[in-house]
């Protein structure tokens, strides 16, 4: 067997004697996708007398659901496929949708409302569930741990490993390393863990997953992902206008964004007095000064969002990217010892907003495919193309599909998109062109002489700058250990992006990771280049993706490193 570092730096130490575990099934990642999948397959392997079967969740965060992030509007189709009666089981729900519209922000302060018939057929939540994702989370660990599934958190994948094209496993991060690559007292070597399958649910862009596709060409033939990141607040307002909201799901367009680039926001009463608001913006926009959290903060000075805030308080804060190329951008989903699912494998219809459902199903699906390989003790690429035969043939599918060319209609332009998507609606999906291509996100971008997005005035009350509302998402890395955003050239950030894009990391980064304190390229040269600030990090993979030379590469931290997502 070989093993090999895919996906990130290695920073395990040579010649470690490692724990060997041998499991039959390894999940790597416990969040809906990768939970649902661990609690269908041991009913599945239950029912047919291989319940012994043994089943491990590894989860990079401290706690399951402290990493998962979103807005969140759940169809409670793949829920209720998982579990008819999760009502019954007590699945924890904010607050039934009982409101839907879409809101126009002018530039001038005022809005357009569009209710009822007026809202867009894929806007419409008629049906849905305001939930929180944490709490669905762990929930679903509970329900995984009720049916004898090991659910480990703080554990976290460094690397793949493989026998020649096959994945046989993971090996976990090391503990105690400090900052200069030394091994600390307290130094704890990452574990082995063998399976005969592996499912990646590592969420968005993960870094297994990243370095997997790329090693096997499982993208061959695909567009390129597109990605956007999504910032989120929670907070506590008025008692008497959150009555109002709770249960109001919100919707916006035009003001800050405009019509230059991809995005909206959005709003929804929670219980307990709550709103959870956000602002998505797509990273393929061309400004080399795009940064989602200003235009997060001028979205929420505009008055129609202000008003609602009046009198309120910051509960939470946190970031993600989120994978919206739809359909054609989806990777090859299985090979020989694997399967990918959830936002790893792009379960997500932008059109809709909505990935939980598909997260689930997708797990389901997988499950299926692993429990026909299992009961046959044969986890080869031929058996495990079931999962993408049973994902064909599902309602998963038949949604994606109906929107396959959504969000690349988008990088034709704003009205374009608008144009293309009311004719999709017509069209099954297909719109003006029968498949669309896409660029790149970081391959949009304009030279530094192009910008033109300016920053918001920060007052501490309802526009808070980056460390303030980091400080609201929990985040917290040991500050002893080498930094897991790495640059892979430095030099190049000196010698050709200060010139050519003035060190957009700098701007599109929602934790203010990166730094550019330097005066001149020598100062900078001479100071090694951009200040890390890696115990900021919130995990949302927006540096990975958006860098446009794609030298910034994301890392595991130590497990149980990262945003504390409670609520969110």
């Amino acid at each position: 067997m070989s093993q090999e570092n895919v996906g990130g730096v290695s920073l395990n130490a040579e010649g470690v004697e490692r724990e060997e575990l041998e499991v039959d099934v390894l999940v790597v990642g416990a969040g809906a996708s990768g939970l649902a999948c661990a609690i269908h397959l041991k009913r599945l392997l239950t029912a047919a007398g291989k319940g012994e079967a043994t089943l491990l969740v590894l989860e990079k965060a401290e706690e399951v659901g402290y990493h998962v992030l979103s807005g969140a509007v759940m169809d409670p189709k793949g829920m209720q496929e998982l579990f008819p009666d999760w009502r019954e089981r007590g699945c924890p729900v904010e607050s039934p949708v009982t409101f839907d519209c879409v809101e126009y922000l002018q530039a001038n302060g005022k809005k357009r409302r569009f209710a009822g018939a007026l809202v867009p057929p894929p806007l419409r939540n008629h049906g849905n569930s305001i939930v929180s994702l944490f709490r669905v989370t762990r929930w679903l660990k509970d329900q995984a741990e009720a049916l004898g599934i090991d659910v480990y958190p703080g554990f976290a994948g460094a690397s793949v490993n493989y026998d020649g094209r096959r994945v046989t496993g993971v090996e976990t991060r090391d503990a105690g390393i400090d900052r200069h690559r030394h091994q600390k007292p307290t130094f704890q070597p990452g574990m082995n863990v063998r399976a005969k399958v592996t499912v990646f649910a590592e969420g968005t862009r993960g870094s297994l997953a990243k370095g997997l596709i790329a090693k096997l060409a499982l993208d061959l033939g695909k567009n390129h992902q597109l990605y956007e990141t999504g910032i989120k607040e929670i907070w506590r307002i008025p008692e008497a206008r959150a009555r109002e909201l709770q249960g109001s799901v919100i919707h916006t367009l035009g003001a800050p964004l405009g019509t230059s680039g991809y995005g909206g926001g959005w709003i929804y009463g929670l219980a307990e007095n709550r709103l959870s608001l956000g602002y998505v913006v797509g990273l393929d926009h061309p400004d080399v000064k795009l940064d989602p959290h200003a235009l997060f903060t001028q979205w929420k000075q505009h008055p129609a969002v202000a008003g609602l805030l009046a009198g309120g308080e910051i509960l939470r804060y946190g970031a993600k990217t989120i994978p919206g190329g739809g359909y054609f951008s989806m990777p090859k989903l299985y090979g020989d010892g694997f399967v990918l699912v959830g936002d790893t494998a792009g379960f997500v219809n932008m059109a809709r907003l909505k990935g939980i459902h598909l997260a689930l199903k997708s797990g389901m699906l997988a499950a299926e495919a692993l429990a026909e390989a299992l009961l046959k003790d044969d986890t080869s690429e031929r058996v495990l193309a079931s999962y993408a035969a049973r994902f064909e043939a599902s309602w998963a599918r038949t949604e994606l599909y109906g929107v396959r060319n959504f969000r690349q209609a988008f990088q034709s332009g704003f009205f374009t998109g608008l144009v293309d998507a009311g004719l999709q609606q017509i069209t099954g999906g297909r719109g003006l062109v029968a498949r669309r291509t896409a660029r790149a996100d970081h391959a949009t971008r304009w030279p530094l002489a192009e910008a033109r997005l300016v920053k918001p005035a920060f007052d501490g009350k309802l526009a808070l700058d980056k460390l303030t509302d980091v400080y609201h998402s929990g985040a917290v890395h040991e500050e002893d250990q080498p930094a897991h955003l790495v640059v892979r050239d430095p030099d190049l950030c000196v010698t050709r992006c200060t010139v050519e894009y003035g060190n957009p990391c700098q701007h599109f980064c929602p934790a203010a990771v990166y730094e550019w304190p330097h005066q001149d390229a020598e100062q900078a040269r001479k100071a090694g280049g951009v200040v890390i600030n890696f115990s900021n990090c919130v995990h949302c993979k927006t540096c990975d993706v958006a860098d446009p030379y794609q030298i910034i590469e994301w890392t595991v931290p130590e497990g149980g490193g990262g945003p504390k997502y409670i609520d969110m």
